[in-house]
């Protein structure tokens, strides 16, 4: 599935989660999806963006690492059903928007956690999706660079 269907269906279950387990594995799933995005951009995306893209992939996967892993079948797994990547501009638009929700729904349950266990994850994950957002602001400044430096090409 293409990597813009794929993070509109993690935004749309974000903000349909309802309880704590269910927003954290959201969030989770959100996390592990720019991870997959990240490396596909990696190994297949353009040059300028490869060492960006390996940062994405490392920090998108420590705001996995903090989360506990859900129990989800490998078909829920969205993060697996990535296999288009067509237009990496428009995905990391739609990334870094993903990337801001999940922050602010991790600030919503750390401000009521009930113990400090949940709020330090939270904290934690906050930095990664914050990080990973940064990285993705960073490869659109890059992609911009590179289409302000392409000559423009005429007719024919």
């Amino acid at each position: 599935m293409d990597a813009v269907r794929l993070i509109v269906t993690s935004r749309r279950a974000l903000a349909g989660s309802g309880d704590v387990p269910q927003t954290l594995t959201e969030v989770w799933q959100a996390q592990a999806l720019a991870q997959a995005i990240g490396s596909r951009l990696a190994v297949s995306g353009p040059p300028e963006l490869r060492g960006e893209a390996l940062g994405l992939t490392e920090l998108a996967g420590r705001g996995c690492g903090v989360l506990d892993t859900p129990e989800l079948d490998q078909r829920d797994l969205l993060a697996a059903q990535l296999t288009e990547l067509d237009d990496a501009r428009h995905a990391l638009l739609c990334l870094g928007g993903l990337l801001a929700e999940v922050g602010i729904a991790l600030v919503g349950i750390a401000s009521g956690a009930a113990d400090e266990g949940t709020y330090w994850q939270c904290m934690e994950a906050i930095d990664a999706a914050d990080e990973s957002r940064d990285r993705v602001r960073e490869m659109l400044r890059k992609l911009a660079a590179r289409e302000e430096a392409l000559p423009e090409r005429g007719p024919g």
